[in-house]
């Protein structure tokens, strides 16, 4: 019987794994093609609407503390990791060399003032000279005038024989003589008023206070001035301090970096695309983003502000140099401004350099992509420096009016070389 049944039982396992290989081949080709619809789903309502990149790092303005004076260190507000205000105070120089400096400069004014003085002094002095002159020239004149006449007289006497020829003689000599006077007299008046004329030429019609000489003494006053109210270096934005470097007891040299300010609350995105997803990347864009430091758990949202007008490899300090014969071309990234929510950032802080992820809803591609106008307010500005002026006229005009002559006012000034070193 075992030799009946073997040739019937043949067939049956090789059928049933046919089938089984058709239902295997179609579960795989079913699931591919539901893969590829719903892949083509998902591409078409949501995947092509973004473009991601977790090549994005966390920027902000870096605000370097730097010196316009020289000087040695005397004291230090502010250390690493502490916030600072606007204007508050953070290094303080010492100001004895910024005194001596302005000391110099107010006596320099003062001397200026009084040679300039006497300069217009001079005009009056020479002018009296002139009419001194004048008059001697026309006695001189007069002089010659009678010596001739009487020459004239002895002269007809001459010829009747009524007096000598040496009386003769002797008019006609005093009438040379009082020529020669008359001519250096004309000359003396002319010599004086040429010597009136250059006086007049260092002093113009312009006033003492206005003379160049008395301009250029008060500019150094000005400037000194300036040298010693900035032996304080306040704080010019609001932020944290971060790699402070300087140290009490320092001699420090105007520009040298001391300190540096970051305001955490004016951070942004730069996040590094591929040129490939930049096709239809605009401006106003909306961008969620999320920090490794915080996770996905919190997330930010943005906007993109600007491309970048190179790729990174075109600013690099060695650019690629891509004539070559091996050259293999690699995928450039942009680097784009994404502008961060405020309030977001106030809620969860971040820090410059932080890694984060960003993804561009690109669905709206109505924006440009490179800005159209310039701008019209300043990227950042502070006040923090500016010294008041009115201070520094004050003390000029004090000095100017002293060595003049003129009244001073009895209250003390705002801009006396005291409050110049200790506002």
């Amino acid at each position: 019987m075992s030799t009946d049944s073997s040739p019937q039982d043949g067939p049956a396992p090789a059928g049933r794994n046919g089938r089984r290989r058709k239902v295997g081949l179609f579960v795989i080709l079913l699931i591919v093609v539901l893969g590829g619809v719903g892949y083509g789903t998902w591409w078409t309502l949501i995947g092509s609407r973004y473009v991601s990149t977790d090549n994005a790092y966390v920027q902000g303005n870096i605000v370097q503390i730097t010196p316009q004076i020289g000087g040695t260190v005397l004291a230090i507000h502010a250390d690493d990791t502490d916030r600072v205000e606007a204007g508050q105070l953070l290094v303080e120089l010492d100001a004895a060399d910024a005194q001596v400096a302005l000391e110099q400069a107010q006596a320099q004014l003062a001397k200026a003032v009084r040679e300039v003085q006497s300069v217009y002094v001079n005009n009056a002095a020479l002018q009296a000279n002139i009419e001194l002159r004048e008059a001697d020239a026309l006695k001189a004149t007069s002089e010659l005038e009678r010596a001739r006449e009487d020459l004239q007289r002895r002269q007809q006497l001459g010829a009747s024989g009524a007096i000598s020829g040496e009386e003769l003689r002797h008019a006609q000599k005093a009438v040379d003589a009082a020529a020669s006077a008359a001519a250096a007299a004309r000359a003396a008046v002319d010599a004086a008023r040429e010597q009136l004329a250059m006086n007049r030429a260092l002093t113009g019609d312009t006033p003492v206070a206005q003379h160049p000489n008395v301009l250029a003494a008060a500019a150094r006053v000005r400037e000194a001035y300036l040298a010693a109210q900035r032996t304080t270096l306040p704080a010019p934005v609001t932020g944290y301090v971060a790699r402070r470097s300087v140290q009490v007891g320092q001699r420090v040299q105007a520009g040298a970096p001391l300190m540096a300010i970051i305001p955490l609350d004016q951070v942004w995105v730069e996040a590094n695309f591929k040129e490939v997803q930049l096709r239809d990347m605009r401006l106003e864009q909306p961008v969620t983003l999320t920090a490794d430091v915080y996770g996905r758990k919190v997330e930010y949202h943005g906007r993109v502000v600007g491309l970048g007008a190179g790729t990174g490899a075109a600013f690099a300090l060695l650019p690629a140099q891509n004539a070559t014969g091996n050259w293999i071309k690699v995928v450039q990234r942009v680097p784009v401004r994404i502008a961060l929510n405020a309030d977001e950032v106030h809620e969860h802080p971040l820090r410059v350099g932080l890694s984060m992820t960003a993804t561009v809803d690109i669905s709206n591609r109505d924006g440009g992509s490179l800005a159209a106008a310039p701008r019209t307010v300043a990227v950042a500005q502070t006040r923090a420096f500016e010294i008041n002026p009115r201070d520094a006229e004050a003390l000029v005009r004090k000095i100017i009016d002293a060595n003049l002559g003129r009244r001073q006012p009895t209250r003390a000034q705002p801009g006396s070389a005291a409050l110049a070193l200790h506002r």
